[in-house]
């Protein structure tokens, strides 16, 4: 028997999150580059976000070739331009002094994949890098990392909007972000479950 799914978020009529949805409207424009094996990953928060911020654009991609598109997009920007990904020559957003009227771009894959991407795209070095002063861990303990600091891009990009603006509403994209790990914990056997919940398995 085939799945029913909801016609306005797409996921599962039992899974669905409208309930908390939300939209969200931000001075600051975000761009996604996002690899190609997490566009139907069932954890895609990339998904999410699109459903709270839905001006914000999603390129899919691996090598430059395939950014071309957002490469001219980019070229005739005006607004300050930052790629989110710590390096060794990133900076804080007071550092940089970066205002919440600029472009963000945000690399979505897993940290093999995301270093990849920016290894082809040599272009991303004409932009500064920004990286997150963010003493949490990620909420999403629904995902493995090897990293207790991995957080997921809609993550990453909530944390970078507060920090352009700490004045900024955030919280519809946790509510959104809160109700699908919710679903995903609440499907689980309770033995499962339980090992999530108690940071056996860290996200």
């Amino acid at each position: 028997m085939s799945r029913s799914y909801c016609i306005h978020c797409q996921y599962p009529q039992s899974a669905c999150v409208c309930h908390a949805l939300k939209p969200v409207t931000s001075n600051t424009e975000v761009v996604v580059m996002q690899h190609p094996s997490e566009v139907d990953h069932a954890k895609n928060t990339v998904r999410l976000l699109k459903l709270v911020m839905p001006q914000m654009k999603i390129y899919v991609g691996e090598s430059a070739v395939d950014f071309i598109e957002l490469q001219h997009y980019l070229a005739v920007q005006t607004k300050p331009i930052y790629v989110v990904y710590p390096n060794d020559h990133s900076q804080t957003v007071a550092e940089a002094g970066a205002s919440e009227a600029a472009i963000i771009i945000l690399v979505d894959g897993t940290w093999r994949k995301a270093y990849r991407m920016l290894q082809l795209n040599p272009w991303l070095l004409n932009y500064p890098s920004l990286h997150l002063e963010c003493e949490d861990e990620s909420q999403y303990i629904i995902r493995k990392a090897k990293r207790s600091d991995s957080l997921s891009t809609l993550e990453a990009v909530a944390h970078t909007l507060i920090a352009l603006n700490p004045a900024a509403d955030i919280a519809p994209i946790f509510a959104v972000f809160n109700a699908m790990v919710q679903h995903k914990l609440t499907a689980m056997p309770a033995l499962v479950r339980a090992r999530y919940n108690s940071g056996k398995i860290k996200g």
